[in-house]
């Protein structure tokens, strides 16, 4: 079934308005008509399944049948926070991120890193940025679309980091302990307040990885030093694999 993200106040009394792109799809790319089933998604990790019953030429609009609570969202929040990469790479670090149940991704610029913000160019990349997160939470039918935030410098990235129930700081230098002995030890920990999900951040260096004055400011900032077994992964890959191991832990092992 097609699936569609709105905001809370486009759904009124029983009734789903799909404005923009959106709109579009469904009735000239899709070519659905009243009656046709769609699943929208209200950001709250809500999911409606709703009946098309009106196209207009600016909107279309569908009758909520059934709501339920989203069963495709992980149970804590994850925030990716990646240094700047080469190339196109980061394309694909959002779309694997989104696929492995990110919930927010920041970009920031470290020592190494050979990219570099350029102000005038950096909207226009979010936007590029919000686009790839938006498809990749439709094809793996997230509850919602994950957050892009603007780059920022490497201080500010850890102080927020370090906020986290579980703040991952991903390093291959010396004095780290194993991702699974970390997060049993954060996990035993942590106990968030009813009703708060777990929050856990995941920090991941360029091609370059960090310097060591890096690493002893994010463990001076209460960030969590950890390896990530005995191969030396690409910034490209490091992301998803931290998440597809909170994954593995936190919901395919309980």
């Amino acid at each position: 079934m097609p699936r569609f993200f709105v905001r809370s106040s486009q759904i009124v009394d029983g009734t789903v308005t799909v404005m923009g792109d959106d709109a579009h799809h469904i009735s000239r790319s899709l070519r659905m008509a009243a009656g046709e089933h769609i699943t929208v998604c209200d950001m709250q990790r809500f999911e409606y399944e709703c009946e098309l019953t009106e196209f207009l030429p600016d909107c279309v609009r569908a009758k909520v049948l059934a709501v339920e609570k989203s069963n495709t969202e992980p149970p804590y929040l994850a925030h990716v926070y990646q240094a700047l990469p080469k190339g196109d790479k980061l394309d694909s670090i959002i779309q694997k991120a989104v696929e492995c149940g990110a919930s927010e991704i920041t970009t920031f610029e470290s020592e190494r890193c050979i990219v570099r913000v350029k102000d005038a160019s950096e909207g226009k990349k979010l936007e590029r940025r919000e686009r790839i997160a938006l498809e990749a939470a439709k094809q793996s039918g997230r509850g919602t679309v994950p957050q892009m935030h603007p780059t920022v410098p490497f201080a500010e990235a850890i102080r927020e980091a370090a906020k986290a129930d579980i703040p991952l700081f991903c390093y291959e230098g010396d004095g780290t302990e194993s991702l699974p002995i970390a997060l049993e030890r954060c996990l035993a920990q942590s106990k968030p307040e009813q009703g708060r999900l777990l929050t856990v951040s995941v920090v991941i260096g360029s091609e370059g990885g960090f310097s060591q004055a890096e690493a002893q400011m994010a463990i001076d900032a209460g960030m969590c030093a950890v390896g990530l077994g005995k191969r030396i992964l690409r910034t490209e890959t490091a992301a998803s694999f931290v998440l597809s191991c909170l994954v593995y832990r936190m919901e395919l092992s309980d």
